[in-house]
């Protein structure tokens, strides 16, 4: 078993990504919370529902009588596909704000735009909505990403590039989103390694997004079970190859919430993933070993586990 003081490290910081396209029900969510996870990420619907007014709230009205059945806290995806700074998709991001207001969500995860030429329209459209995020005490997290597939480096994979938008726009409701899977692709690309990207900018950092993958499979490293060319792959925290033992340290030393996204074909039950998770973290092993870890003593008044509905 983890030790008090061990298990303290992870209270209310880590939670679990709803797959686009997945409804979170009660007893999913109830699974969750009774597994030991505080944070539930729910993507929003699509740009062109987030321009609806009524159909979106009518969404979220939804999402939010849904979170009132459990305790558990909202990060909200926006649309991998919304780049601030065209009109079109300036609605939407507004609609993203008012489905935040109406569920209560804690976070906004922004993916940025990734080409030069987008940059000054983006981040001039992201300044001017800062007065609604901090009126609604919501906080927008950007998000470095990866090459889904192989194929030319963006602006958005770096993550300096998003921490230094977040330090230009000079907000307490503006940070950065470290994806440590994300930021495993980019350092196989760069020759480095994972610590040495999020080393520079972990000031920066309001939010984790925390998967596995097989890095830049430069050398065509496969496993089974696996697309053979993907590299953003969302496995399980240690069925990949990220180190985590050097990770770790700093994930635990950001006392911010830090969310799993593993997509579901490579997702444990509830209580395996915390417990995986957190036998990773909190003792820095470089990789799962096939065993069930022990696992951390349950909360005090966790309800016994439901399978997701």
């Amino acid at each position: 078993m983890f030790g008090t003081g061990e298990r303290e490290r992870l209270d209310g910081r880590l939670g679990v990504d709803m797959p686009r396209g997945w409804w979170p029900t009660a007893p999913a969510l109830k699974a969750l919370e009774a597994a030991g996870f505080d944070w539930v990420q729910v993507r929003t619907p699509p740009r062109s529902m987030l321009c609806d007014r009524e159909r979106l709230l009518r969404h979220a009205a939804a999402l939010r009588r849904t979170l009132e059945t459990c305790g558990l806290r909202l990060v909200l995806h926006g649309p991998d596909d919304l780049v601030a700074g065209d009109p079109a998709h300036d609605r939407a991001l507004d609609g993203v704000l008012d489905y935040a207001a109406a569920t209560g969500a804690r976070y906004v995860v922004y993916h940025p735009a990734g080409a030069p030429e987008a940059g000054a329209a983006e981040e001039a459209s992201l300044r001017a909505r800062l007065p609604r995020l901090e009126r609604l005490g919501v906080t927008l997290a950007v998000e470095n990403l990866a090459p889904v597939y192989p194929g030319p480096a963006r602006l958005c994979h770096d993550p300096r590039h998003v921490r230094d938008l977040v330090l230009r726009l000079g907000s307490p409701r503006v940070g950065m989103l470290f994806d440590v899977g994300h930021a495993n692709i980019v350092a196989g690309l760069r020759g480095t390694d994972v610590r040495s990207l999020l080393e520079p900018v972990l000031d920066a950092v309001v939010l984790f997004h925390l998967h596995d993958n097989l890095g830049a499979r430069r050398t065509g490293v496969t496993a089974p079970a696996v697309d053979p060319l993907r590299l953003d792959l969302h496995l399980a925290p240690g069925a990949g190859r990220l180190g985590w033992g050097a990770v770790a340290p700093l994930v635990l030393g950001r006392s911010v919430p830090a969310v799993l996204e593993v997509h579901p074909p490579h997702r444990p039950d509830p209580l395996s993933l915390y417990g995986v998770t957190a036998a990773l973290l909190l003792r820095d092993r470089p990789a799962v070993d096939g065993t069930r870890p022990a696992l951390p003593p349950r909360r005090a008044g966790a309800v016994p586990a439901v399978p997701p509905g």
